[in-house]
């Protein structure tokens, strides 16, 4: 699968506050480098995605800073204010990083379904092996082939039957493409990428207040995970998808979509 930043369609990215504006507002380094993770991750930090894909390129950006090197200073002091989050290097170039960022309890529950362990055997890892095994072999993967093993859309938790299609395994229709490609009934898939876009959209409204204060995010009133009459986070109901808020958690939004 690819990375989503990649594939947002021209709709969202009008809504989707710049990250480049968000940086901006952030006079520190290390608050800099959180701010970026904190939006990259919003859909994993509210609990509605276990893992998200996040590449940190060597260069200088729009805001005068290198998040790449940001990393290799601040990435201890990163990990203590991200506590909530795992951030696994997958493959380290001089060119760019590449992060696996997500949340060990929700990522192993997600990986624990048979439907996607029987993907990931088909793909050729092991059956029973443990989430740091998976882990361990996606970064080997990664690091042996030039291109993305297909498979990686099931760690970050795109619908299983949609990655199953783009691998080959099941044979879907295709639909239509938003974050990713969708097969089959694309209504579920949808609503799921609708979620994703409103947690980004929310998590980038409140980093672009600049606030300090925003990136504590073990404060129990954080404004991110509490409800806004200005920022509505509720989604609409359809026959297949239900209502969540940026309380939902992973176990309790099916991403398999039936295998």
């Amino acid at each position: 699968m690819y990375y989503e930043n990649q594939f947002l369609s021209k709709s969202n990215r009008s809504v989707l506050p710049s990250s480049q504006h968000i940086l901006k507002r952030f006079s520190n380094p290390l608050d800099c480098l959180t701010a970026h993770l904190m939006l990259e991750c919003a859909e994993v930090l509210a609990g509605v995605k276990p893992a998200n894909l996040i590449s940190l390129g060597n260069r200088s950006q729009l805001c005068g800073r290198n998040l790449y090197q940001l990393w290799q200073s601040h990435h201890d002091e990163l990990a203590i204010r991200l506590s909530d989050l795992t951030i696994k290097v997958l493959q380290a170039k001089e060119r760019a990083l590449l992060l696996l960022c997500y949340n060990n309890n929700q990522l192993e529950r997600h990986l624990a379904h048979a439907g996607i362990r029987t993907l990931l055997h088909k793909a050729g890892y092991e059956a029973d092996c443990s989430i740091e095994a998976l882990l361990d072999d996606l970064s080997r993967r990664i690091e042996n082939n030039k291109s993305f093993p297909h498979e990686i859309g099931l760690f970050i938790g795109y619908p299983a039957k949609d990655v199953a299609a783009f691998m080959g395994l099941v044979r879907l229709p295709f639909a239509c493409q938003c974050l990713w490609k969708i097969y089959g009934n694309p209504d579920q898939s949808l609503g799921l990428a609708e979620q994703f876009r409103y947690c980004r959209q929310k998590m980038g409204a409140i980093l672009a207040t600049g606030s300090p204060n925003v990136l504590q995010l073990d404060s129990s009133n954080h404004p991110f995970f509490c409800h806004s009459n200005e920022i509505e986070f509720q989604y609409r109901k359809t026959p297949t998808a239900g209502s969540y808020n940026c309380k939902s958690r992973i176990n309790d939004i099916d991403t398999t979509f039936l295998i």
